[in-house]
């Protein structure tokens, strides 16, 4: 195995750039930081195998002059050329590739005597903490990439998870789920901390195949700082990002409900809301009306009451298969279309003035508007009452009614742009006051205002709707509640 490790590392030295930069760490019961950059002779610094080393320690031992600001702000070609003459550790392949392929030549086994019956001392977590420390101290907030060859495991010092007893077999998942594992708490603290104040990131790498037949690759770096969530909750609450997170909540539910029962997803979204009011909001003990939220979070609580009612999670009146394509969508759009999945978007149209979006509410059914609702797999064009009204009498083909004839075209024209731009392309439902089809608007509005309340509203309150579901305000009432409850 060895030799076929070092055969490799010699053969990939020719295939690297002659400006790559490259360094050699060897280690067995001690490690060994190989110095590249001097000729005639090998030279190493040696390390204990069972000594954890910080950054500023390693600069010291070795000499290293540590990259400032000024470096920092130059280009990563910049630093390298600065730094090159005084670092003696990562050399240029073109300058150590001589040295480098003698010093794999020679490379053999650890020479330190193993005992019958013990397994042979590798520092694993001491190399790999050295290899760290080196490029921080050199080459600071510069991309890098540390290889590790290992030939068993680590059974010494930081990291180990077995020691050098062979009659010790290593931890099996048995062992781990009785928690009969010796090393494993220690080598888990080891490899754990991290570092307050750095910066973490995610990197999603998507490979798709284009309509023209390329196939393409997209990456997607996120850089976030870490926060302890116990000190610093200002710090988490101020990066919430309330529409991603609903649709994130979103394609989570719709993946729990392929195997959990529907009312299991619904308590299962309930409990996470009041997780989230309870860490977040701002609220006195038992006082539901002194809960606030802050302006990143109060749209939060509104998505996931539409949720809630939406096609995604409520399957009554709709096949398998239409459930099936609606959750599929979900999971392929993008944030701005899935948002509008979830809380569907109104616009209202009246010879008040412009176009403009209203709330989702039956308060924005009046009898003198035309609402246009998208649903993204629906375009709802509903009329109201006396505007329906008008329209059956004709009033739009009369010449002196050419203002009426232009609110009934507004919506129309605005619903084929859409329809035009979407794909797939969505249902286009043309529907009125009291018309059969007014069903997909009345089932996606909240209702503010039912046959059970509809006589406190008053005659500009909106078309009541006939359904024993919860309004937004009723379920925010309950919602503070169970947030401020002292037994929740």
């Amino acid at each position: 195995d060895l030799q076929a490790v070092k055969e490799s590392l010699q053969m990939s030295l020719s295939l690297l750039p002659p400006n790559a930069l490259i360094g050699l760490i060897t280690y067995g019961k001690m490690v060994q930081v190989h110095e590249l950059g001097c000729e005639g002779c090998s030279k190493s610094y040696v390390f204990r195998g069972t000594k954890d080393l910080t950054a500023k320690q390693i600069q010291d031992m070795l000499g290293l002059q540590r990259g400032g600001t000024t470096q920092q702000q130059r280009g990563p070609q910049q630093q390298q050329q600065q730094q090159l003459p005084s670092n003696r550790f990562l050399q240029p392949v073109h300058k150590c590739d001589m040295n480098l392929t003698d010093l794999l030549g020679e490379l053999q086994r650890d020479p330190w005597p193993v005992s019958q019956g013990k397994r042979p001392l590798r520092s694993t977590g001491v190399a790999m903490s050295i290899a760290v420390g080196l490029l921080e101290c050199t080459f600071p907030n510069t991309g890098a990439r540390i290889m590790l060859f290992a030939g068993g495991p680590c059974t010494q010092g930081p990291g180990m998870v077995v020691d050098d007893e062979l009659k010790n077999p290593i931890r099996k998942h048995l062992d781990i789920e009785k928690d009969n594992v010796k090393f494993m708490k220690k080598a888990m603290k080891h490899n754990a901390p991290i570092p307050q104040g750095g910066r973490g990131y995610l990197q999603f790498i998507t490979q798709y195949q284009h309509s023209s037949g390329q196939r393409r690759v997209r990456v997607t770096t996120l850089a976030r700082n870490w926060a302890d969530a116990s000190t610093n909750i200002q710090h988490i609450a101020a990066g919430f990002d309330q529409e991603a997170a609903a649709v994130l909540m979103a394609r989570t539910a719709v993946f729990r409900a392929e195997t959990d029962d529907g009312p299991d997803v619904l308590r299962w979204l309930d409990r996470m809301l009041i997780r989230l009011c309870q860490k977040f909001g701002d609220y006195q003990k038992d006082d539901p009306n002194s809960f606030r939220f802050s302006e990143n979070f109060s749209l939060y609580p509104q998505f996931m009451f539409h949720l809630r009612r939406s096609q995604f999670l409520q399957v009554f009146n709709n096949s398998p298969d239409e459930t099936s394509y609606y959750r599929h969508m979900l999971n392929v759009e993008d944030l701005t279309q899935s948002l509008i999945m979830i809380q569907p978007i109104l616009y209202a149209y009246s010879f008040n003035g412009t176009p403009e979006p209203v709330l989702l509410d039956t308060s924005s059914i009046q009898p003198d508007r035309i609402l246009l609702m998208d649903t993204f797999f629906q375009i709802v064009l509903y009329h109201g009452e006396t505007i329906a009204q008008w329209r059956k009498q004709g009033y739009q083909d009369q010449p002196e009614y050419e203002n009426f004839k232009q609110l009934l075209n507004a919506p129309v024209d605005d619903a084929q742009e859409i329809l035009q731009t979407r794909f797939p392309m969505p249902r286009y439902i043309d529907t009125e006051h009291d018309g059969s089809q007014s069903r997909f608007l009345l089932s996606r509005v909240n209702p503010s205002q039912t046959h059970n309340n509809m006589y406190g509203w008053g005659q500009d309150g909106g078309a009541a709707v006939l359904t024993d579901d919860v309004s937004l305000q009723v379920f925010m009432e309950h919602l503070k509640k169970l947030a401020v409850s002292s037994s929740s």
